[in-house]
């Protein structure tokens, strides 16, 4: 089973509509979407939700009342102002354990804070669409990524492919989402941030000895910036797979919460297609670990 993940290395550029895409021209495989801050890949699907397992990201303290002496040390050792009054606040306790630790009667223990929720989903095909959704403000969307990934595997059954829609940026979600990928498919935007952002990304996942393959999308819309990536990707041993047009046809799909794939006869979904191409033959040129 091969992995291709797309990444970005900063919102906006149209990650996650080539991601759609590529899913929908992709036959046998499981869809996971990483973006676990804010999923849509299942939208666009309009999948049909099977299971849902609660996700415990991180650890807080709580104070036993019976057992406390009401010595105030935690609330002197705590350093991110979370205890107060002999309460702990959980959005401000970042699960050191330290007042666990040096309590004198053993009245603070860490537990296990429900952060998320990881969702099993299938679309109308019987193809399993993998997701989550971290609440707000909870922590540990690194490991709730890590989770997605897992949950894909574990439900990959006979599947050839695991398309992965990772996060935008270059943060540890980011890297989450790349790790043991087979093929990282970079998606940038002929803008000064989105080639610098996409340096970014690449200078991230370059220890992972991944694959890295460029897609530069709307690439019509300045030429001038899509030679330099086109340059910087030919001085650094990079394929550009795909050089998309800006194409009105995708915000109509946009709108319309569809994929491209929905108008067949779009230049954008032709270009889609062929890129697949390129990226299949160097999914298929990988060994199976």
């Amino acid at each position: 089973m091969k992995q291709l993940v797309i990444l970005s290395g900063k919102g906006g550029t149209g990650k996650t509509t080539v991601a759609t895409a590529l899913s929908e021209i992709v036959e046998n495989k499981v869809m996971a979407d990483c973006d676990v801050e804010a999923p849509n890949l299942n939208i666009i699907f309009n999948g049909e939700i099977q299971k849902v397992d609660n996700f415990y990201g991180k650890e807080v303290a709580l104070i036993d009342d019976g057992k406390c002496r009401k010595c105030g040390l935690c609330e002197t050792l705590c350093r991110f102002d979370a205890i107060s009054d002999y309460k702990v606040n959980p959005y401000y306790c970042e699960g050191c354990g330290l007042c666990s630790y040096k309590c004198p009667s053993g009245a603070i223990k860490m537990i296990e804070e429900n952060t998320g929720e990881i969702i099993v989903g299938e679309n109308k095909n019987g193809e399993k669409i993998i997701y989550a959704e971290l609440f707000p403000g909870a922590d540990g969307s690194g490991k709730l990524v890590t989770e997605v990934r897992k949950k894909a595997t574990e439900n990959k059954g006979d599947c050839d492919y695991i398309i992965i829609d990772g996060t935008p940026g270059i943060g540890c979600p980011v890297l989450s989402s790349a790790t043991g990928a087979d093929i990282a498919l970079i998606v940038t935007e002929p803008t000064v941030s989105g080639f610098e952002d996409m340096k970014r990304v690449l200078e991230a996942i370059e220890s992972f000895k991944i694959k890295s393959l460029v897609c530069i999308n709307k690439w019509d819309i300045n030429k001038d910036i899509s030679n330099k990536i086109e340059k910087y990707c030919n001085e650094n041993n990079i394929e550009v797979v795909g050089k998309i047009k800006f194409d009105e046809t995708m915000i109509k799909a946009l709108k319309s919460f569809r994929s491209i794939n929905k108008y067949p006869d779009s230049i954008a979904y032709r270009q889609i297609l062929s890129m697949w191409d390129k990226i299949k033959k160097y999914l298929d040129e990988r060994i199976d670990v």
